[in-house]
Formats: structure tokens, C-alpha cells, sequence
């Protein structure tokens, strides 16, 4: 046998529609950033700045139209004329009258019997009180009140009694008495008819009766506080 030499075989050739058929190894490809067109960039909003606003400017117009400050006009004095001083009425002086030749009597001085005759204030002052104690009147009382100047007269004399025949009693006996003894009579006489409030007037003394609870409630002391004040008892 001869020695027979294996044969050379050939690589096999690899057909080009093969070669195409297996997957070649893709690179990644750089992707460009995408370009925004003009349009799509005019779309979209810019940030808008504010614009600086003018001061308005006023027209001549305007201004003209605007009322002005008007200041009054000095008024001058009204002149007087010739004819109407003369229409006016002259003050006219009177005239000096000669003094009569009688002589007219001078009206006699008017005191106050308060401050001249103290002595017979108080004389009249106790009369009363003694009237009315003697009609068995309670809480006698007189207030000085010449030293007040909104002051009707110079005393008030009050007193107080408990039932109404009391206090007429009271009044009646002031009067007689000041009649007899003081020669004075009563110059008005108020509060009779109800007989709760009988008021007497001798111009400088004024005296008032009261039943106890008028005089609890008219409290005539505390309204002349001022008042100097002389209490009266057998």
C-alpha cells in the first residue's frame, strides 16, 4: 500500500450574502441636541421686562381748565355821601333846665332793719318763738341768713306740729301776738287752706310751720347750711 497524504482542506469561504446575513456589531451613534426651530423659539414666552411709565404730562388745557386760587379783592369803604349824612338824623345834647326855685323833698334813707337794729330783730325773733311754744310747737328754730346775699329776707323762723288744728293754731297765735306785742302785721299769709305748710311773711322774718313729716321732708335747715343757726325752748 502506498502511504497516501491526507489532503489539504481549504477553509471554507464564508459567501458574502452569509456574511451580510450575520449581525455586525453596531456602534451607538452621538445624537446631536435637537435644534429648536425660530418658530417654536417665538412661542414660547420671554420674560418681559417692565417698562418705566412716563409722569402724564397736562396739557395746557387741562391746566387752563383747573380753577385758580382766587383771593378776595380788598372792598374798599363805602363812601357817604353829602346828602345822606345830611339825611341822617345829629345826635341832639340835651339841654340844661334850670333847677325850680321850690325845693323837691328827698325821698327818707331805706335801711335794713338787720343791720341797724340788731336789738329788735331779736326782740320780734323771740316773740314769735314764744307764740309758738306756747301752742306746744316742736324743734323752734330761727336762721340768720343777712350774711347770704341770694337771701329773700334776714331770719327764717321754722317750727313743727303733729296734726293740722295744731298748726293753724300755731299760725294764728304768731299773728295775734306780733299784732299786740310788736305792733306788726302779717303781710302775707300762704298754706292755710291745707294747713301741712302755713308760711307768714314779715318782710324781714319769714316764718314757717310745718306738720313733722313735711318738715322731715322739705328739710329747710339743710337747704340754708350756711345759715347761722339760734334753737328756741321754754
Amino acid at each position: 500500500p502506498k502511504e497516501v497524504k491526507p489532503k489539504k482542506v481549504a477553509t471554507p469561504k464564508v459567501s458574502k450574502v452569509k456574511a451580510e446575513a450575520e449581525p455586525k456589531e453596531v456602534k451607538p451613534k452621538k445624537v446631536a441636541a435637537p435644534k429648536v426651530s425660530k418658530v417654536k423659539a417665538e412661542v414660547e414666552p420671554k420674560e418681559v421686562k417692565p417698562k418705566k411709565v412716563a409722569t402724564p404730562k397736562v396739557s395746557k388745557v387741562k391746566a387752563e381748565a383747573e380753577p385758580k386760587e382766587v383771593k378776595p379783592k380788598k372792598v374798599a369803604a363805602p363812601k357817604v355821601s353829602k346828602v345822606k349824612a345830611e339825611a341822617e338824623p345829629k345826635e341832639v345834647k340835651p339841654k340844661k333846665v334850670a333847677k325850680p326855685d321850690i325845693e323837691v323833698a328827698k325821698p327818707a334813707k331805706i335801711t335794713k332793719r338787720s343791720s341797724e337794729s340788731k336789738e329788735l330783730d331779736r326782740t320780734e325773733l323771740r316773740c314769735i318763738a314764744d307764740a309758738i311754744l306756747d301752742k306746744k310747737g316742736s324743734h323752734v328754730c330761727s336762721l340768720d341768713l343777712s350774711a347770704i346775699g341770694t337771701a329773700i329776707c334776714d331770719y327764717f323762723v321754722v317750727c313743727n306740729a303733729d296734726s293740722k288744728p295744731q298748726v293753724l293754731a300755731i299760725a294764728d297765735n304768731i299773728e295775734e301776738m306780733m299784732h299786740k306785742k310788736c305792733r306788726r302785721k302779717v303781710l302775707r299769709m300762704q298754706g292755710k287752706e291745707n294747713a301741712f305748710w302755713i308760711i307768714l311773711d314779715y318782710a324781714n322774718i319769714v316764718v314757717h310751720i310745718f306738720q313733722t313729716e313735711y318738715r322731715q321732708f322739705y328739710r329747710m335747715e339743710d337747704l340754708w347750711a350756711d345759715a347761722e343757726k339760734t334753737i328756741y325752748t321754754d
